[in-house]
This record gives structure tokens, C-alpha cells and sequence, in this order.
């Protein structure tokens, strides 16, 4: 990774560590060089099995330090019944979570990342097998020795959280004790190195149980003789079982840079080796092994000591290693030679005890949150330097006190070592992250935030916590929050979103029940049916908001209104969106059908044509009458510039007929048949017991009065002509021969006919016959909304003005039944409500219902930013 090469970039973090319930907790108490050790009471070491006896021994060591909430799982977030769970090894389980964990902090949900996601993982011995499971016999003989085996054994570690995540990259456990996690570190970076993989997360987890037990002092052990562990004192005897667990989400450095990632810190050079026979025996330290891992690993960063302004050492505090460790140091960066004092040296083992296997990636986390806050923390219990360790001899130092980090030559840069009984060495060189871009301006005036939750009550959890984390950081940018809650979370069951301005108004909506949409469902890929309204929905100003604000659907009126306007002889926007002083003439001109129908279809083409640009593909399509024509065109059937000239050939056909009425009826056709006379038609029947009526407005009155009068609930439709009816009859060859002359092809996407009430054929698409006929004929929407609403998962949107479908369709569903159904635009009624705001109330009900959408490509084009979220 040296001169122009490649780095690795760390772009998500977690860990779980004694004293702190989060990463800002960690290092709050590391910055003032806290220690999380703990004093097991009698009542733990009771718990715990230590007999009276033996704890009265003087060399019974009261010393713990205590990872809170070690047995605590999520078992269903990863697929796992109770009783999988009780049986997996607590260390396994934590890794999970932390896995999990990290790449929330990520910003990526697994289940969406195309690339391969390589898992390197470490974990120590599993003393839950040892000391509770095999405790047992009745649950050892239930179980089975296999299963166990698969539950609790460490080589399991990687491969099960790639099995249970999704993730097809490498995936291996690493054992090389007290170094496998920095190890498995070096192999993530070489496998992103390589282009084996795309990311990769590295890390390990170590607990021991009983946590609270306390330990045996022996001389000549490894273990110290008071509780303590003092890296560097004069007072130095030993370390101390720790526990904790930590793991890191890596990626090539271009592609975070690229991707809009935040980068955390950058590995610029990672080595590993072994000590060889050069040492007194298998569990010692070698000063030439160790000097050569970092020498190695400074040498592949491109880096000279003197670029290093830290390092955070392996330091057991044991009297052979420490002194051992500073030595190799010593060596690898030049002795004497390389000047003052300004070299710190750290040693988390010092606050929350060795973590064996995870306690490299521990120190590298610890060394990122240094570099992040750009402060070096306190080495607690450091008091005065052991006598045997030669600080003399290098450039190195042990703060007491937390002071800046400043690098005024460079960037900060730190290295992190992890030493392995039995030889493996490993060493890491880590550099601040390189200065984050200013937050790009978003043009989108709502932001929607989506939050989700295995149960109500972490749904209500996820709440709280998004709210609290935007108080204290108020200059978040909202369209990055959204981005990230958008892009990097998995949807749960229950699901929340939120519509929001900025991120004050955030802060409030996420604490205003009013406010907060809600849904639930397991299925997050529901079909979504695009319903395209007909006429009587039409207004002027109908979707100006989106027309103002938003480009895709700009762009697409627009152009269709330049298409039309030699059909036409005007510019349909002028009536679409006129001037304050002309809504009056424009509100007439739209009146006309020669104008509504056009207006209609050119609304929603350019919704449908939005709602994909945001993500939103339909399974299926109807349209009521003009509707048809919009999805006919989006299905291939006809092309933009042939569906627009039919369209204004058909309003300017029915426009010379002579007007008639239509009148809605609370009956069924067979009831209504025997009461119309022969001028009246059956035009459209939309539900049970809704039958739409057409004829000459003398006929439909008559049949008005008559059904008035015996008590039948009827509505007169605000319509200039007697559509699909007999008065259609003069104009339905012309129209066939209008069709006859532009190009037709067999759809290539789902749709219904209006004639037919079922899914259209190839052969009626292309024939003029066919929309001539539908033209003409009856609409059949009772026919096809009661096929489309068999499949109970599909996802109604009305792609036009208003809800006359969305109404149509709910009085279609079975009793109790309650089908998803939204809509795109307000209501004629609603006409003074912002069309922006309401359709992205309308994308965020539908990600809250589970339909197949992707919230985040609103923001495309705009430079987005992965952030760090709750």
C-alpha cells in the first residue's frame, strides 16, 4: 500500500467494551484515561461458583471487568429460534451483533450491497461451552456433541455471520491468539487489495464466563497480582482478563471516496510475520520479530517513523513483554536517532483489560477514535516509567494527562501492534481520514426518513434515539440523514417515516405523533398497480408543485406539451398552469374534452415517468378510459409521439358530438337494464352497485327523476358528452382509422383493458378494432380491480389527479379486507395543497407498506453522503 498505491478505508465501526454503552462512551472514558475494572461483590462471586474457601486465599484476585448485557441476543434479527440461541456461544453472538452494528455505522444495508462482503473474524475459546453447557448432561445428551460443535466452535465465527448476513466474499476465522483480530485486519485489507472483494468487515470478540468470578494469582504467570494492569509503570506485574468485542467495515479508499462513504481513518500499510526459533520459548516475545513486523509495516505505508505520532502497543503490562515491546519499537524506528519525546505510546489493556483475540481491533478502534478527535488519552495508572524499559533509547513517551494531537508537518498517523503467543506479530499504520467535502445543497425541498424495527418497542427505540442524536448534532445535513436511513438500513417489520423539511423540523415531527407514519408487514417487496384516473379528476394547476420542483416531471410536461401543440393549436401549459389572472379562462378551456383528455394523459405519463425515476415500477397497470392510453404507451403499445396524437384526435372527435350526461347510479347493470331506454348505455361499471349511465341529457334526466323518486342514490358526473355510449357511434370508424395509421406493438408490460376487464392481449393491443371499441363500449373497472385485488400483497397508486380510483378500487375489496391504496396527487377539493408534499407523503407510505421501492433516488444527481446514524 506505499507511494501512489491503494489505501483502505475504515468507513464503519462498533464495539462493545466494560464501562461504556456506545463508541462516545468508550472514548470519553479512554480520553481521561479511565478504567473500567469492577470489584465482584460476594453476591456476584456466589453467582459466579467461587467457593467461601477459595476466595478467601490472599491471592484471590477480586478484578473484573464486565461486559453489561454479554447474554443478551436479538436472536430473531439473524433467523435463530430461542433455543439456537441459548446453545451458540455468547462470544458468537456478539460478533453478530457488532457485524451488524458496524455496518449500520456504514451506512449499508447488506442485503442491497452488489459487491462481495469478505468476513475475517477471531473470537477465544469458548468458555460458555466449557463452564455452562457441558455443566449439563440432559442438555449435552438432547443436543448432540455436533451440535455443539457447530454452536461453539471458533472456526464457525466467519462463515456464520457471511451465512446469516448474506455475504458472498472470503469468509475465514483467524487464530493466532492474542493478534488474530489485527490479523484478520491485514487479510481484509489484502483481500480489498487484491479485488477479491469489495468490502470486508474485520474484527474479533472475547468473553470469559463466569464474568465476575475473579482469578488465582500465581507467580510467574501472566496474571496480575493486584487486579491491575499498569502498561509502562515501575508498578507493572501482570495483565487482566478483559472482555469486549469490536469490528470494522473496510473499503478500498477510491471506492469510499467515490461512494460518498465517511471515512473514519485510512490503513495505509498493514504487516504480519512470525518470530520464527529466535526466542527463548513458544510463549515469549522476540524483539527482532516484532521490530521487522513494524519495520515491514511502516515500509509497505510509505511512511518514515518520523511520520508517526503514536502508537498504540500491544503492552501487557507483564515485566518481560513491556520492556521487550519498547525495545523492538525502539529498534524499527531508528533508536536515538529520531529525536525528542514525541512519540505517545497507549495501551488499552490499561482500561478494560486484555481482550485476546479482539484486542488488535480493539486497539484499533480505540486509535480511530484518537485520530477522530484528534486528541492522544490519558495511559491510566501510569505513574512512573518502569526502570527496565528503555525509553531512553527512542522517541517514545507515555502521556498521563489527555493532550491535543498535533501534527504540524502532516497528517496524523498512529500505528497499532497485537503480539500472539506462539510468534504471530501483526502491526497496522493507521492516518487521519482525509478532510470530509463541504455537505452538498440538495435541491429537494421534503426529505423522507425511514425507520424500522424488529417490535413496536424498538421502533419506538430507533425513534428516540434518531431524535436525541439530531439535538446534539443540529448541523447534520437532513437530505444526508435521509440518504443514509434510506440507502444503510435494513426495513424490519414495523416501519415508521417521517416528511420533514430541515432537520428542525425533523427534530419535531420525530416527537409529534401526529406526524408519524406508520405501517407494518414482513413482505418489502410488494407489486405496486398503477390506477390511471379518467376524466372528472382534472384541475387546473394539478401537480404544479411537482411541475416547479421537480425536473423528471418537468421535463416530461414539457415535452409533451411541445408535441401536442401543433394537434392542439396551444400550449397545453398555459392551461395546465396559468397566471393568477388567467385560472378563470383556464379553468373553462380544461372543461373541454378536446383539453381534458390530453391534459389527463400528459399529468400522468409524466407521473408514472417521476414515480420511476424515483424507483417505482409497476407490476401491473389499469387506466379508466382516457387512462388506458397512458399505460398503453408506457407498455410499448403505442410511442410517446403516436399515444399523444390519438389522444388529441379522440378529445377532438368526441368534442364535436353533440353533448350528452352521465349519471352514477347505486345499482348493478342488470337492475338498472330494465329502467333505461334505448338512447341510455351501460358506460362504465365500477363496483357492485355502482353503474355509470350515459345518453342525451333529456334521457338521463328522465332516468334521474325515475330513480330519485323511487329512492335510488344517484350522482350526476361533471362530464361535457355522454361517453362510451351510443352518441359515440359517428365518430367510431373515423377514430379506427386514426389508430390504423400509427405504428402498434404487443405490450411488453402487464396491463388491463377497460373493454375486456382483464389483462390486455397482444392481439387487441395492436388492433384499431379494439380502440374503437373501447372508445365505444362500457369500461369493465369492477372486472379488473376485483382480479387485480385476488393477490392481497399488490399496492394500489393512483397516478393521476385525485383518488376516484383509489375510492373505486376500496369499494371493490371484500369485506375486511383493507388493500394498500395511495395516491399521487391531491384531490380536486384539495387543489390548494402542495403536489411535492404530497406525493412524497405518498413515496414514504409506500416504503411503510412494503412496496418495491428505493427511496434514496430522489437524490440522484446530488452529491450524497453515508453518515454515521444512531
Amino acid at each position: 500500500m506505499g507511494g501512489g498505491e491503494e489505501r483502505i478505508a475504515i468507513v464503519g465501526l462498533s464495539g462493545r467494551f466494560p464501562g461504556a454503552r456506545d463508541l462516545e462512551g468508550f472514548w470519553e472514558m479512554l480520553r481521561r484515561g479511565g478504567d473500567a475494572r469492577r470489584v465482584p461483590t460476594d453476591a456476584e462471586l456466589d453467582e459466579a461458583g467461587v467457593p467461601p474457601a477459595l476466595r478467601a486465599h490472599p491471592q484471590w484476585v477480586r478484578s473484573s471487568y464486565v461486559l453489561d448485557g454479554a447474554t443478551d441476543f436479538d436472536a430473531g434479527l439473524f433467523g435463530y429460534s430461542p433455543r439456537e440461541a441459548e446453545l451458540m456461544d455468547p462470544q458468537q453472538r456478539i460478533f453478530m451483533e457488532c457485524a451488524w452494528e458496524s455496518l449500520d455505522h456504514a451506512g449499508y444495508d447488506p442485503g442491497r450491497f452488489k459487491g462481495a462482503v469478505a468476513v475475517y473474524a477471531s473470537v477465544s475459546l469458548s468458555s460458555y461451552l466449557l463452564r455452562a453447557l457441558m455443566r449439563q448432561p440432559d442438555l449435552m445428551d438432547a443436543t448432540g456433541s455436533f451440535g455443539l460443535m457447530l454452536a461453539n466452535d471458533k472456526d464457525y465465527v466467519a462463515t456464520r455471520v457471511s451465512h446469516r448476513l448474506g455475504l458472498r466474499g472470503p469468509a475465514a476465522t483467524v487464530q493466532t491468539a492474542c493478534s488474530s483480530s489485527l490479523v484478520a485486519l491485514h487479510l481484509a485489507c489484502q483481500s480489498l487489495l487484491s479485488g477479491e472483494s469489495d468490502m470486508a468487515l474485520a474484527g474479533g470478540s472475547s468473553v470469559s464466563f463466569p464474568q465476575t468470578a475473579g482469578y488465582l494469582y500465581q507467580e510467574g504467570m501472566i496474571f496480575s497480582p493486584d487486579g491491575y494492569c499498569r502498561a509502562f509503570d515501575a508498578k507493572a506485574h501482570g495483565t487482566v482478563r478483559g472482555a469486549g468485542a469490536a469490528v470494522v467495515v473496510l473499503k478500498r479508499l477510491s471506492d469510499a471516496l467515490k461512494d460518498g462513504d465517511t471515512i473514519h481513518g485510512v490503513l495505509l500499510g498493514t504487516a504480519v510475520n512470525n518470530d520464527g526459533a529466535g526466542k527463548v520459548g513458544f510463549t515469549a516475545p522476540s524483539v527482532e520479530g516484532q521490530a521487522a513486523v513494524i519495520a515491514e509495516a511502516l515500509a509497505i505505508a510509505g511512511v518514515t517513523p518520523g511520520d508517526i505520532q503514536y502508537v498504540e502497543a500491544h503492552a501487557t503490562g507483564t515485566p518481560l513483554g513491556d520492556p521487550i515491546e519498547v525495545a523492538a519499537l525502539n529498534q524499527a524506528f531508528g533508536g536515538k536517532e529520531t529525536g525528542a519525546k514525541r512519540v505517545a505510546l497507549g495501551s488499552l489493556k490499561a482500561s478494560i483489560g486484555h481482550l485476546d483475540a479482539a484486542a488488535g481491533i480493539a486497539g484499533v478502534v480505540k486509535t480511530v477514535l484518537a485520530l477522530e478527535h484528534g486528541e492522544l488519552p490519558a495511559s491510566p495508572h501510569f505513574r512512573q516509567a518502569n526502570p527496565v524499559i528503555d525509553f531512553d533509547g527512542g522517541p517514545f513517551f507515555v502521556p498521563s494527562e489527555p493532550r491535543p494531537w498535533k501534527s504540524p508537518d502532516g497528517p496524523r498517523r498512529a500505528g497499532v501492534s497485537a503480539f500472539g503467543i506462539g510468534g504471530t506479530n501483526a502491526h497496522a499504520v493507521l492516518e487521519e481520514a482525509p478532510k470530509a467535502p463541504a455537505p452538498a445543497p440538495s435541491r429537494r425541498v421534503w426529505h423522507v426518513l425511514p425507520l424500522s424495527g424488529r417490535t413496536p418497542a424498538a421502533l419506538e427505540e430507533a425513534t428516540t434515539r434518531l431524535a436525541a442524536y439530531l439535538d446534539a448534532h443540529p448541523d447534520l445535513p437532513l437530505a444526508d440523514v435521509a440518504y443514509t436511513l434510506q440507502v444503510g438500513r435494513h426495513a424490519h417489520e414495523h416501519r415508521r417515516a417521517v416528511v420533514c423539511r430541515d432537520t428542525a423540523d425533523a427534530r419535531a415531527a420525530l416527537r409529534d405523533a401526529r406526524r408519524l407514519l406508520g405501517g407494518s408487514g414482513t413482505n418489502t417487496r410488494r407489486p405496486v398497480v398503477f390506477l390511471f384516473s379518467g376524466q372528472g379528476s382534472q384541475y387546473v394547476d394539478m401537480g404544479r408543485g411537482l411541475y416547479e420542483q421537480e425536473p423528471a416531471f418537468r421535463a416530461e410536461v414539457d415535452a409533451c406539451a411541445q408535441k401536442l401543440q401543433s394537434h392542439l393549436g396551444l400550449d397545453l401549459r398555459t392551461v395546465l398552469y396559468p397566471p393568477a389572472d388567467a385560472r378563470e379562462q383556464a379553468t373553462e378551456q380544461l372543461r373541454k374534452t378536446s383539453l381534458t383528455q390530453p391534459a389527463l394523459f400528459v399529468i400522468e405519463y409524466a407521473l408514472a415517468k417521476l414515480w420511476a425515476s424515483w424507483g417505482v415500477t409497476p407490476q401491473a397497470m389499469v387506466g379508466h378510459s382516457i387512462g388506458e392510453y397512458v399505460a398503453a404507451c408506457l407498455a410499448g403499445v403505442f410511442s410517446l409521439d403516436d399515444a399523444l396524437a390519438l389522444v388529441a384526435t379522440r378529445g377532438r372527435l368526441m368534442q364535436s358530438l353533440p353533448p350528452g350526461a352521465m349519471l352514477s347510479v347505486r345499482m348493478t347493470p342488470e337492475a338498472v337494464k330494465p329502467l333505461m331506454d334505448g338512447r341510455l348505455s351501460v358506460a362504465a361499471i365500477n363496483a357492485p352497485g355502482f353503474t355509470v349511465v350515459a345518453g342525451p341529457n333529456e334521457a338521463v334526466d328522465a332516468l334521474q327523476a325515475k330513480l330519485a323518486a323511487q329512492g335510488v342514490e344517484v350522482s350526476r358526473l361533471h362530464t361535457s358528452h355522454a361517453f362510451h355510449s351510443t352518441m359515440m357511434d359517428p365518430i367510431v370508424e373515423e377514430f379506427r382509422q386514426a389508430v390504423g395509421k400509427v405504428a402498434r406493438k404487443a405490450p411488453k408490460d402487464l396491463y388491463l383493458s377497460n373493454v375486456t376487464g382483464t389483462h390486455v392481449t397482444a392481439e387487441d393491443a395492436v388492433s384499431p378494432a379494439y380502440w374503437a371499441r373501447h372508445l365505444r363500449d362500457a369500461v369493465r373497472f369492477q372486472d379488473s380491480a376485483t382480479q387485480l385485488l385476488a393477490d392481497p400483497e399488490h399496492v394500489f397508486l393512483e397516478v393521476g389527479p385525485g383518488n376516484s380510483l383509489a375510492t373505486l378500487v376500496r369499494r371493490n375489496a371484500p369485506e375486511g379486507t383493507f388493500p394498500a391504496i395511495l395516491t399521487s396527487l391531491p384531490a380536486p377539493r384539495d387543489a390548494q395543497q402542495d403536489a411535492l408534499a404530497h406525493a412524497t407523503d405518498a413515496a414514504a407510505r409506500l416504503w411503510l407498506t412494503g412496496a418495491k421501492t428505493n427511496l434514496s433516488r430522489v437524490y440522484k444527481g446530488e452529491a450524497r453522503r453515508r453518515i454515521p446514524l444512531p
